[in-house]
């Protein structure tokens, strides 16, 4: 089964027209310079992980490290370079127009198309230690909302230790480093169009200009197929061949299938060490855990993933 072309391409239309937020700037809440490096938190898990998908990131060790201030700001621009926004409990969404902006030890409860957008021409977005959510039948799409982060430019992005439910397309971006989150809870939607809105923890159209590493992440999807489940992670050639992607050390539920491997133009995707997890289908995706496979791209490489309980998985070509 192939996957509905829906060109990402005309996401920056949809942000455009959605963008609510005003022109002046977000201040810098206190907390480290956007260059600071920020280490995992130990912290224990939730509750006992499932046979065989230990390790992986989940509640207890995703989100906010400190107590929260509320700030209603509701939708706005960041316009100012090295802004930090660090220990805010914010109802509303961030539209990115600046450099080296950080996000940490936040909450951001969305009713916009984004939780977080990078607009194109800037670069150095890190959104670290944050929740990321919505409210379902609240968002501006027919009631749901897409994107909890989006990356609209050329440059990479980092997410890291994010905890990130309901939104459609939870992670949005060609380039970006995306290690140590747990999305979950996806939730279905009509959109605008009257059609079921493609729900994908990460998604990556294609045409990207630099690297995409996503690294030891949860990424589940336990939306229904016939409701508009696409993948946990769906690589998909909407707008240009996909190249130049890690895919290591994962998690995997959900989806039509698990895993879209970029088709057959797609090369230099590593698809190593991940378990695709049976909770939701006994072949991880309603439809088997890979598809889109390129065996002969040039750098494609997939080894060492498997089943939670084990069992090797080797996928089919693309086609």
């Amino acid at each position: 089964m192939t996957r509905p072309c829906r060109l990402l391409a005309a996401l920056a239309l949809v942000l455009t027209a959605g963008c609510t937020g005003g022109a002046g700037s977000s201040p810098a809440a206190p907390g480290p310079s956007p260059s600071t490096a920020v280490p995992s938190p130990s912290t224990p898990h939730a509750s006992p992980a499932r046979p065989g998908e230990g390790g992986f990131p989940d509640a207890g060790t995703t989100g906010p490290r400190i107590p929260l201030a509320p700030h209603s700001t509701g939708d706005i621009s960041v316009r100012t370079d090295g802004t930090v926004i660090r220990g805010w409990d914010i109802t509303g969404s961030l539209d990115i127009y600046a450099n080296d902006v950080t996000i940490i030890d936040s909450r951001i409860t969305s009713a916009n198309w984004w939780g977080v957008n990078l607009r194109p021409g800037h670069s150095g977005l890190r959104v670290l230690h944050t929740t990321i959510t919505a409210v379902p039948g609240k968002g501006p799409d027919n009631g749901g909302v897409d994107y909890a982060v989006s990356n609209m430019g050329t440059s990479s992005v980092e997410v890291g230790w994010c905890d990130i439910s309901v939104f459609g397309n939870a992670l949005s971006m060609g380039q970006g480093h995306l290690h140590d989150n747990y999305v979950h809870d996806l939730v279905p939607f009509r959109n605008n169009g009257g059609e079921w809105q493609h729900t994908d923890a990460v998604i990556s159209g294609g045409g990207g200009k630099g690297k995409l590493v996503i690294r030891h992440n949860t990424l589940l999807n336990s939306v229904a197929v016939d409701r508009g489940a696409s993948a946990a992670v769906g690589l998909f050639a909407d707008t240009g061949h996909v190249s130049d992607t890690v895919i290591d050390d994962n998690l995997l539920a959900g989806g039509a299938y698990a895993l879209y491997g970029g088709g057959d133009g797609a090369t230099g995707i590593r698809v190593t060490n991940n378990v695709f997890s049976t909770r939701y289908h006994r072949n991880s995706g309603g439809y088997g855990a890979v598809t889109a496979w390129n065996s002969g791209g040039s750098g494609n490489v997939w080894r060492g993933n498997r089943f939670s309980d084990g069992t090797p998985i080797a996928p089919e070509p693309a086609g």
